[in-house]
């Protein structure tokens, strides 16, 4: 190394050092809140901001999920009872309420001592210091990771993985992981990946680059799918937001409503909760906006 290089590196060495002294005292965080989120203040740190009216969502809303929600409930539950339960990953398709039964399922037990803290994906690599600040908490946490996917190299996959299971270091008791995602295995999946497939005595065994997408999804002991909703389901769905939003005339107006559900479905292309409240929102809005 010449002696600029061997400048430069002890330069940058010093830097990084005076952000770690420089960085600004964080303050610690609001306990008595049920939600949080994680917010970056630096590369070597960041804060738990408390969420004083987190988006209020009944388990009543979610129709058409009945397996999904006993599942997530009852795996809950045992966590906030300090009985064993499994971290879990929610996929399938987009808008079919994957987060949405999060955030119901965190409404209908904060009470009980739950409490949520939503991480964004680019800042997973900052979980250690979470796990530092609840480990010797009373309360029960779910990290709650929205619309999860990665890229190949990604350093804050790694990082999932340790925080599931991979690191010496054990996850604190009283927190478990929620992610969801449209993805199965949280990495895009390639075609010439099939290639690398092998039979070996008659069993077909995967390849290294495909075992190596499920080793993440695999540390998550629940797996719970999400699909697109029937033509029934959607409509029902339509018809019970439209109820919520207390829409006049929706047994007379039906047949019309109906057709123009379908024509919005059709348009997005998904039948889905997220596209059926959409509509709703949309015809009431319409509607009243006529009678004024």
């Amino acid at each position: 190394m010449s002696e600029l290089e061997h400048l430069f590196a002890r330069a940058e060495t010093l830097i990084d050092r005076l952000e770690r002294v420089l960085v600004p005292h964080t303050p610690p965080p609001d306990w008595s809140a049920h939600a949080f989120l994680w917010r970056r203040r630096s590369d070597h740190g960041g804060e738990l901001q408390a969420l004083p009216a987190p988006h209020r969502l009944d388990l009543d809303d979610l129709l058409c999920l009945e397996r999904q929600k006993q599942e997530i409930l009852r795996n809950t539950e045992q966590f906030l009872a300090g009985r064993s339960a499994n971290n879990v990953l929610l996929w399938g398709s987009r808008g079919t309420g994957k987060s949405s039964l999060v955030k119901a399922v965190f409404n209908a037990l904060h009470e009980q001592g739950l409490r949520l803290i939503e991480v964004d994906r680019d800042d997973l690599l900052q979980l250690p210091d979470i796990l530092a600040l609840i480990r010797d908490r009373p309360e029960r946490f779910i990290l709650f990771c929205d619309d999860l996917s990665f890229e190949p190299g990604e350093s804050s996959y790694k990082a999932l993985k340790a925080a599931l299971d991979g690191s010496i270091a054990a996850t604190p008791e009283n927190l478990l992981i929620y992610a969801t995602s449209n993805r199965r295995h949280l990495l895009p999946e390639f075609h010439s990946e099939n290639r690398e497939a092998r039979v070996v005595d008659g069993e077909l065994h995967q390849g290294e680059s495909v075992e190596e997408k499920i080793s993440l999804s695999d540390r998550f002991g629940l797996w719970v799918s999400f699909h697109p909703f029937s033509q029934t389901q959607y409509l029902a769905v339509v018809r019970h937001w439209l109820e919520r939003l207390e829409h006049t005339g929706l047994n007379e107006d039906w047949p019309e409503i109906e057709r123009g559900a379908l024509q919005w479905a059709l348009r997005r292309g998904s039948r889905s909760g997220r596209t059926a409240w959409q509509f709703a929102r949309d015809w009431a809005g319409r509607v009243r906006t006529r009678e004024s």
